[in-house]
């Protein structure tokens, strides 16, 4: 994250969401939020305000909505190469399973991936995630998993690491060399779990905070996961799985057993799963765009958030099943396609993925936490949902700093 630590004073706060207790002021009152050296130090009613933040470089919110700066679970917005056409053979009738099996899909964008140089790869993500930041995200994770090889693997992840420096927002590293097995290992699938849970994962785990492993049929199976898994704990990084998306294939199970930080998709996840996610603490990310875009039924938000496991929210921005960047629409989707209340989807883009990444300072406005926060030109975060297909975001601040 490339941004100084400032000192900022809100004002003219209608609706003020902190995910931290009492949110909303009573009916008539305005709050106001202090933010110095990058950090909240006090939130209430502006009434309240102590005469030492009153000089502070002040941002009237206008009456407008504030709520913490979105957090996005789940990411690929490092790539190279476009699959547009993918998107219309698949509203010809092709299944992603079959564009697969054709070389399409995640192979596609390996191919591209490797072809590109490091700065190829920043200039395009920066592109995207620039994006993201204008419409309120301000902490994203971002996978490796279109190298697919040890060289280009490793090139993804230092790009992570170089956007991070050099752009206002927060970047999470995630090692996803178990995306797909890669063309050249057809028919040696052993092979390629032994390098990810080998070679591979030596060299990216210096640069990752989580390893992720696709376990589902048309990618790993709940046995190769758990080899790399065990691989991915010993060399220090904390996991998270995408699953139950295509199939029920025992993953949710799975990451409850090993005590994931999260499980990604859970499309098809059972009740007993929920249950086993609930009793982990594994939150649980819901990816409402890939539903949306590969025109697939939703996860059931609904049963999902009332079954106790944290629920957390993501774009799943990438070039085949979800080319989407902005979490305001995530929201407008899991509330009208999924079933959570604005208020749920609004607190699972913020507190829940700020929980899911381990975060405890994000997702949240209050003292000690990050000076992370969006304002809207609008009064409600309901808004949001209520109308989505407008840009609502009016600020952004990032540690104190307006940053859109």
């Amino acid at each position: 994250m490339a941004t100084d630590s400032g000192s900022l004073l809100v004002t003219g706060i209608g609706e003020l969401t902190t995910n931290d207790g009492a949110s909303t002021p009573a009916e008539g009152v305005t709050a106001a939020l202090v933010v110095v050296a990058g950090s909240v130090a006090w939130v209430g009613p502006e009434t309240e305000l102590a005469a030492e933040h009153r000089d502070l470089p002040a941002i009237d919110a206008g009456g407008g909505a504030v709520l913490p700066g979105f957090v996005d679970a789940h990411t690929h917005v490092v790539f190279a190469g476009d699959r547009g056409d993918e998107f219309a053979r698949r509203l010809r009738g092709d299944t992603y399973e079959a564009i697969l099996a054709a070389g399409g899909g995640i192979r596609s964008t390996v191919r591209a991936t490797r072809r590109a140089d490091s700065e190829e790869l920043e200039t395009s993500a920066a592109g995207r995630l620039r994006h993201m930041l204008a419409a309120g995200t301000t902490t994203v994770e971002v996978k490796s998993g279109y190298g697919l090889d040890l060289a280009t693997e490793v090139r993804m992840l230092e790009a992570v690491h170089a956007l991070d420096a050099a752009l206002p927002i927060d970047l999470v590293p995630t090692f996803l060399g178990a995306h797909v097995v890669p063309a050249e290992y057809d028919g040696r699938r052993s092979d390629y779990v032994a390098l990810v849970a080998g070679e591979m994962m030596r060299a990216a785990a210096p640069l990752a905070e989580f390893c992720d492993v696709f376990c589902d049929d048309a990618a790993f199976s709940v046995d190769e996961a758990r080899t790399i898994a065990a691989a991915a704990v010993g060399a220090g990084l904390r996991l998270r799985l995408h699953t139950e998306q295509l199939s029920h294939s025992g993953g949710a199970a799975l990451a409850a057993e090993l005590g994931a930080a999260s499980a990604d998709h859970l499309d098809h996840a059972t009740d007993d799963d929920l249950a086993a996610l609930a009793a982990a603490g594994t939150a649980a990310v819901l990816l409402p765009a890939v539903s949306f875009s590969l025109r697939l039924p939703y996860p059931d938000g609904r049963r999902i958030w009332d079954s106790g496991v944290t629920v957390a929210l993501g774009t799943d921005c990438n070039p085949g099943s979800a080319f989407v960047e902005t979490m305001p629409f995530v929201i407008a989707l899991a509330t009208q396609a999924c079933g959570l209340l604005p208020e749920e989807a609004v607190w699972a883009a913020t507190r829940g993925s700020a929980l899911s990444l381990g975060a405890d300072d994000r997702g949240r406005l209050a003292p000690g936490s990050a000076g992370d926060l969006v304002i809207l030109d609008a009064p409600s975060r309901t808004h949001l949902s209520y109308r989505p297909d407008g840009n609502l975001v009016a600020s952004v601040v990032k540690s104190g700093v307006v940053v859109a």
